[in-house]
């Protein structure tokens, strides 16, 4: 067997102070835990000028057409996954503007496959089979900054043309060059080398912030509501309603769900709707007009 690289020098593989956690009670074990935990923010909190970089580099690429892709191994790559699944539901989105994809596929977000992430050709075809480009936004996920699969990944979308970033948790070798490098420094894991611990709490945190920010940007968020949502459930619908009351004072949730059901469950034309009293076809148009953006809209209309 090859005698592998020592990655002693990887902070998230160093070992963390509380050396003694299996003679802790569980209590004692936990306030550790949440204690650490705690770290994630911080580290986050630290890196917030680079996220912010990032996202206004990301803005104007989306609004152009093209897409987010993040790629990552094991828990970076589940979490890059879990976060592109959600915007769809949350800001209705396309599903294909920020794409979630992992080393090994999909079948390796419910069994690990941990070898596929030593293969720094392996995530090619991934690029190639969704014809990344110079509008593309390629974002590697990687806790550790050094697995082979997401720095190949970097490499083959700065050839395409395509912008990159990378998300890491440790500092990155000389020889990745990313166009932007967010670094959450969240240190040694109270469990040595588990960054599904506190460096995944803190990707999640930013990937969070990711794509909130840049949806915002975008005009999907009305003050602090989610407008560009659609009632394709029963939770949704009742969201749908209740946002349309608060939006539109004295309307009456019955009324409300009639404007809805004119709109075809699009929550954002309903309310430009119900505010501008112009019909489907006249709010489709305002909000065309304006690019999507609903505050301009209304104030046009």
């Amino acid at each position: 067997m090859t005698l592998p690289p020592d990655r002693g020098h990887v902070t998230t593989e160093q070992r963390h102070p509380a050396k003694a956690i299996e003679r802790c009670s569980t209590r004692e074990m936990l306030d550790l835990m949440l204690d650490d935990q705690q770290e994630a923010v911080h580290a986050v909190r630290q890196a917030i000028d680079s996220i912010d970089r990032f996202i206004e580099a990301l803005v104007p690429r989306i609004r152009d057409g093209g897409r987010l892709l993040y790629l990552g191994a094991g828990t970076s790559g589940r979490l890059g996954v879990l976060d592109a699944s959600e915007c769809p539901p949350t800001f209705n989105c396309d599903p294909g503007s920020i794409v979630g994809i992992i080393a090994g596929g999909d079948a390796a977000l419910r069994r690990s496959s941990e070898a596929k992430e030593d293969d720094r050709a392996g995530a090619h075809a991934d690029l190639q089979s969704h014809a990344v480009g110079e509008l593309d936004t390629v974002l590697g996920i990687a806790a550790g900054g050094t697995t082979p699969w997401v720095l190949g990944a970097i490499e083959e979308a700065s050839r395409r043309g395509a912008l990159t970033g990378l998300l890491t948790c440790a500092t990155i070798p000389d020889d990745a060059r990313p166009d932007h490098h967010m670094l959450l420094d969240t240190g040694p894991e109270l469990l040595t080398g588990s960054t599904r611990l506190k460096a995944g709490t803190a990707t999640k945190i930013a990937l969070n912030a990711i794509t909130t920010g840049l949806f915002v940007r975008l005009g999907k968020v009305h003050e602090n509501l989610m407008v560009d949502l659609r009632a394709t459930n029963t939770k949704l619908h009742d969201r749908c309603l209740r946002i349309l009351c608060e939006l539109c004072p004295g309307l009456e949730r019955a009324a409300a769900d009639q404007i809805l059901e004119q709109s075809e469950g699009d929550l954002k034309l309903a309310i430009l709707m119900a505010k501008s009293g112009l019909d489907q076809e006249g709010s489709r148009k305002r909000l065309s007009q304006y690019g999507g953006d609903l505050r301009n809209a209304i104030g046009g209309a």
